[in-house]
């Protein structure tokens, strides 16, 4: 294996998954999507039509939406609340770790550290504050997407005037498609924190170590 491969392999897999399952998804949407238009008489859309559609953002933002919610949230919340015996949390009585105190900044340090004041202030919580910008942004999208996909919909079933963003956040289909799935990766996560004192998987960060007690707190 390249070097550079096997240094990024994990990246690689995750971000290779992601793109054959969209392009999956994309193209199992369009024919699903053709198929409910062409039960109410309209006219098929091409791929790249579909590509463009509020069909396809809907469903695309709306499980970004609940997954960055979900990891914005872990990562936030682990860095004040403990699970005993849990390897998805910091051990009982940690605060900050020794090496988030930017005095111990060396010249290998991000350059926030070094730098002080509100760099830094920023990037000793810049990884939830993405994430959570990210989920936000996909909020946004799976707003914008879902009011277009609704429009489509009345249209096509009755004739219904289109609505806009701010009238389509108020409807329960708007929120319920948004609970089934922040419901869904809460549940997951929790799962996880609770699973891990008990369970082992070698080798894995996520886990504690094989021989560990029970009881023990963090990976």
């Amino acid at each position: 294996m390249p070097r550079w491969l096997r240094h990024n392999a994990l990246a690689v897999a995750m971000l290779g998954a992601f793109l054959v399952f969209l392009v999956l998804q994309s193209v199992f949407g369009w024919h699903t999507h053709n198929e409910e238009l062409t039960e109410f008489g309209a006219a098929p859309l091409s791929w790249p039509a579909y590509l463009t559609s509020g069909h396809f953002a809907e469903s695309v933002f709306e499980n970004w939406e609940s997954e960055f919610l979900q990891m914005g949230g872990y990562v936030l919340l682990t860095a004040y609340l403990v699970q005993r015996g849990s390897a998805e949390s910091k051990p009982m009585d940690q605060t900050d770790r020794p090496e988030d105190d930017e005095r111990r900044a060396t010249p290998q340090s991000p350059w926030p550290v070094r730098v002080g004041g509100l760099p830094l202030v920023i990037y000793r919580n810049s990884l939830s504050l993405a994430l959570l910008l990210i989920f936000a942004g996909s909020f946004v999208g799976h707003l914008l997407g879902g009011t277009a996909a609704y429009n489509q919909e009345q249209a096509l079933q009755s004739g219904a005037p289109p609505i806009g963003a701010w009238e389509f956040l108020g409807t329960s289909d708007f929120w319920f498609q948004s609970m089934q799935n922040w419901q869904s990766e809460f549940l997951a996560v929790g799962a996880l924190i609770l699973l891990s004192i008990v369970l082992r998987q070698h080798a894995s960060p996520e886990s504690k170590p094989v021989t560990v007690a029970h009881a023990t707190t963090g990976a």
